[in-house]
């Protein structure tokens, strides 16, 4: 696989009942898991920790989380077109509440069957959902 990038970020898995949360910032018609770009000198379990403070008030530290995978795929976007993505995913280990805050719009928590007319990112919707199901994390 081709391992070149344009855009790094970090995102983590919170499951709930069987179910994932994805999340839809201001603005955005795409629900996707918290987490986002990883900043000059962060590493990017630091990013998701700081993301996952920033956009649900979720206080984790590096214990809880437990790496998933790295994932590549085209950017979403008209301002990324042609640019690639590589995401580190991570499971979070964490049975506190969340709560939207910053860009957030409106949380969800899904299952691995996408339901008709939901937009998720590629990532989630193609790799990560099927991997979930297989290990039987998420119904």
């Amino acid at each position: 696989m081709n391992d070149q990038y344009d855009i790094y970020k970090a995102a983590g898995i919170i499951i709930k009942d069987r179910r994932l949360l994805v999340t839809r910032s201001k603005d955005k018609d795409v629900f996707v898991a918290p987490g986002g770009k990883i900043e000059t000198g962060e590493t990017p379990e630091q990013a998701l920790i700081r993301e996952l403070k920033e956009e649900l008030q979720l206080d984790v530290s590096a214990h809880n989380l437990k790496k998933f995978g790295t994932f590549y795929a085209e950017a979403a976007g008209s301002h990324n077109a042609g640019q690639r993505l590589r995401m580190d995913v991570f499971i979070v280990d964490s049975t506190r509440p969340v709560t939207p805050d910053n860009e957030i719009e409106e949380l969800l928590w899904i299952s691995s069957t996408i339901p008709d007319g939901l937009n998720v990112g590629s990532i989630f919707a193609h790799e990560v959902l099927p991997k979930l199901k297989t290990q039987r994390l998420i119904d």
